[in-house]
Formats: structure tokens, C-alpha cells, sequence
């Protein structure tokens, strides 16, 4: 069986998902920059990984979606919002439809700690959006207790490829 983890990341968090995943990874394995990510047909498994903007995946990491068909996926994301809020929830049923032919096997997400000039950018706004009462408690993640979720979830939702 062979692997592959992509992954968008502006700040460095969901890189720290990604590196994670690979790393609970047991069988063949390679991980790109979504940048550089290969085309998914010749793996068994794709974790993708992204980041929200708008309440969406990231424009990258939604462009790479569209190329997943027939793959078994797990999702991983960090945002500013609250783990389980509906921005959440709507953001992975999203990305969950870019991909309608693939066969999501899980999901996990976990806060990120949001750049300060987007926080100054968002805050301006005449409204702001709703997560931004989040992101005070995004300071930190995601921190070892998220990376500990998130290798129980991928292990749990793809056990075939990680012993």
C-alpha cells in the first residue's frame, strides 16, 4: 500500500499536522507541499491537509481536491474557530464535496494559531467574521495534545496504513 500527505500551510500548523500524519504512517509514504504534490491516482491513501480561508479549504489545497477521484482521504485542517462550531463543520462538508467521488475516511481538526497581520486585517473589517471570538484561544495550537488527537483519529479512521 502506498501514501501520500499533502498539505497548505501559511504559518507553519498544519505543516506540524502533516509531519505528524506521515510520521503514524506504516506503509509506503511520501509527503509534498500541495505546491508540488503528485497526481493522487497512484496512491492507496491521500491525507490532505489545509487551512481555512472564508470558511473554505485554502484556494491551494481546494485546486488539489478537485484532481482526488477514487482515493481514500483523511482530512486534517487548523483554523482560528472553535473545534466543532458550525465554520467548521461547514468547511469540511466543503471539502468533502470537491471530492465526490473519494471515500473519506476521517477527519480531524484542531485550532492554529492565526498570524498576527491577518488578526489586525480580519478585526478591521466593518464585520467581522464569526470565528475571529475564537481566535484568542488558538494561541499555541496546535500544540501536543492536538498532534496526539490527531494521530488517534488517523489511526483509528485508516488502520490498514498505520499498523
Amino acid at each position: 500500500m502506498k501514501a501520500l500527505v499533502v498539505y497548505s500551510s501559511q504559518t507553519g500548523n498544519t505543516k506540524k499536522l502533516a509531519e505528524a500524519v506521515y510520521e503514524t504512517l506504516t506503509c509506503e509514504k511520501e509527503i509534498f507541499p500541495v505546491a508540488d504534490a503528485p497526481d493522487p491516482a497512484g496512491y492507496d491513501l491521500v491525507a490532505l491537509g489545509f487551512w481555512f480561508q472564508a470558511g473554505k479549504p485554502d484556494p491551494k489545497s481546494a485546486e488539489y481536491m478537485a484532481r482526488v477521484k477514487d482515493n481514500k482521504v483523511f482530512l486534517f485542517a487548523t483554523h482560528g474557530a472553535a473545534v466543532g462550531s458550525d465554520h467548521v463543520k461547514n468547511a469540511l462538508e466543503h471539502a468533502r464535496g470537491l471530492m465526490p467521488r473519494a471515500e473519506v475516511l476521517g477527519s480531524f481538526t484542531c485550532q492554529g494559531e492565526v498570524n498576527p497581520k491577518v488578526l489586525e486585517k480580519v478585526k478591521a473589517k466593518p464585520t467581522p467574521p464569526p470565528w475571529i471570538a475564537d481566535a484568542d484561544n488558538a494561541v499555541g495550537h496546535p500544540d501536543q495534545n492536538d498532534l496526539d488527537g490527531l494521530k488517534q483519529a488517523f489511526k483509528d479512521a485508516a488502520p490498514a496504513f498505520t499498523g
